[in-house]
């Protein structure tokens, strides 16, 4: 059995309740009830806090991927210019042109190579980052060489 009350509310909260009790299969008092029944379970409120905050939770952990990538991107173009401009010899006047006409096919080569991997998926940089961390991890996973022996012989 449902109890009748009598609540005043304001004109502007008035017209939007009899605006959503014109919907089909609702009434005045069918909206008021769920409307009360959310705002005293607050589960709402909570859930979509939650929902935020694994949210920004995995925005942060993607941002911190970009800045980590571009960091070694940074690095690893640094790391090539120097090479590159310490390495590199002058080339003599006589020779400038075909200089220039090999630099213009090695960098079509390299535009290429570029947009294959990109179209591919196979990211030569990223796969040379996952096996640099993997070999480094296989020296760090036993800190202490023989302590796994000597667990297992007491063990036994």
């Amino acid at each position: 059995m449902k109890t009748r009350i009598q609540a005043a509310i304001s004109p502007e909260n008035l017209a939007r309740l009899q605006a959503m009790a014109a919907r089909p299969s609702l009434s005045e008092s069918k909206v008021v009830d769920m409307a009360l029944a959310a705002f005293f379970a607050g589960d709402t409120d909570d859930q979509r806090d939650a929902a935020i905050a694994r949210r920004l939770d995995r925005m942060t952990r993607q941002f911190g991927r970009l800045e980590r990538n571009d960091l070694i991107l940074t690095e690893t173009l640094s790391t090539f210019v120097r090479y590159f401009l310490t390495v590199t010899p002058p080339v003599p006047v006589n020779q400038l042109d075909a200089a220039r006409a090999k630099g213009d096919l090695r960098f079509d080569l390299f535009v290429r190579q570029v947009a294959e991997a990109l179209q591919s998926g196979d990211r030569i940089l990223h796969n040379a980052i996952e096996d640099f961390t993997a070999a480094c991890g296989d020296f760090a996973s036993d800190p202490k060489p023989g302590r796994q022996d000597a667990q297992r012989d007491s063990d036994a």
